[in-house]
């Protein structure tokens, strides 16, 4: 019996390698509802709260897709505010001495600018001059993922993508991220996907550097095609 089990297993998961980086891309797309589908959608309203230092934070992102993003995290009476508007962007974080809207520049600009859209970078790799290559499985978490290594164009990061090979929805991600002066590689899971208006969006997401979780965001509401008054993207 234990030479079956084997056997079966060596056998899906020479299937599961033999797809090429595009076939798995596509399957995701496909899970998730559709490239086209995600680019139809003209304007998102998201709100949930971020869970960070054992504070829950209530936080809204407004989105018009493609071209302009705004997030606000409620904290203490005050709004830490990311804003992307059509190839610049803008911050306020009083708890970090910016107390006025200040310009961002660079990967973080990169950042905010990857938030306006809805569909991801994985989905829509080809328009966006990203560069794809698949890496050999791997067993994690109870699952066998599919992985995928995505090099950004603008600013060269790598983000590796871990996709359940039974659903085709990303089950984490792996990135080198800027955090307090040091670069560190943060894990982002992925969970509690949700049907919005024929789209699949993860309602939950944790992030860990190190193996200890940082930062979770739990969302409980996302709006798709609503008004969203363009005034709230400028500076």
């Amino acid at each position: 019996m234990k030479t079956l089990f084997i056997t079966l297993f060596s056998l899906t998961a020479l299937s599961i390698q033999a797809q090429t980086a595009d076939e798995v891309i596509q399957k995701y797309t496909a899970a998730m509802g559709g490239l086209d589908a995600f680019n139809a959608v003209t304007t998102c309203k998201i709100t949930g709260t971020v869970i960070a230092q054992d504070n829950n934070l209530p936080v809204t992102t407004q989105i018009v897709n493609g071209k302009s993003m705004r997030t606000d995290v409620e904290v203490m009476g005050q709004s830490i505010t990311n804003v992307y508007n059509n190839g610049t962007g803008w911050k306020v974080n009083p708890f970090a001495g910016i107390e006025t809207p200040t310009d961002v520049t660079g990967k973080e600009l990169v950042d905010f600018k990857g938030q306006a859209f809805l569909a991801s970078n994985l989905m829509d790799y080809k328009s966006r001059g990203h560069q794809v290559e698949l890496l050999t499985p791997e067993e994690t978490d109870g699952i066998t993922a599919l992985k995928i290594k995505l090099t950004a164009k603008e600013d060269g990061r790598v983000t590796t993508y871990y996709i359940n090979g039974a659903t085709y929805l990303v089950h984490k991600s792996v990135t080198k991220r800027d955090l307090q002066g040091m670069e560190m590689d943060v894990e982002t899971y992925f969970s509690d996907y949700k049907d919005i208006d024929g789209l699949k969006f993860s309602m939950s997401r944790s992030q860990k550097v190190q193996g200890q979780v940082f930062q979770e965001m739990h969302i409980d509401k996302i709006e798709l095609n609503v008004t969203i008054d363009e005034n709230v993207f400028k500076q």
